[in-house]
């Protein structure tokens, strides 16, 4: 599991790198730990029905997103771990992904073999109160 994650964040900053968002921005490192989360998740739970997993990237000029894939069935329940019925990695990555205004959805696909989660992050930084 531990060579998964590290793996996945080493990429991660080289992405971060490579697109321009700078290593001190305030989403990097929350960003880091939520995709070790999810890949952790993956590794734990979903490693014997698939033994790979995938993240994949995308960006716009104020947004960065990313999705972690495998081909297990279940689709845990965000909503859960936002409400407090949720446990463990799933309520930090819910905790961090809202609390910098982001977004967290499960897409399955579409022979229900399989999810990616996605999360999305703005990039801007936000005003600060007056």
């Amino acid at each position: 599991m531990g060579q998964a994650v590290r793996i996945a964040r080493e990429t991660t900053e080289q992405v971060f790198a490579e697109w321009g968002i700078v290593r001190h921005h305030p989403a990097v490192d929350p960003a880091l730990l939520i995709l070790s989360e999810l890949v952790t998740n993956s590794v734990r739970h979903a490693a014997l029905l698939s033994p790979d997993i995938t993240v994949i990237y995308a960006a716009g000029q104020d947004t960065f997103a990313f999705a972690v894939h495998d081909r297990h069935p279940y689709q845990p329940p965000l909503l859960s771990a936002v409400t407090g019925t949720g446990c463990g990695g799933l309520g930090t990555i819910m905790e961090l992904t809202l609390g910098l205004g982001g977004t967290a959805v499960v897409r399955g696909d579409a022979d229900g073999m399989g999810k990616s989660i996605w999360i999305t992050l703005p990039l801007r930084t936000p005003p600060h109160p007056a």
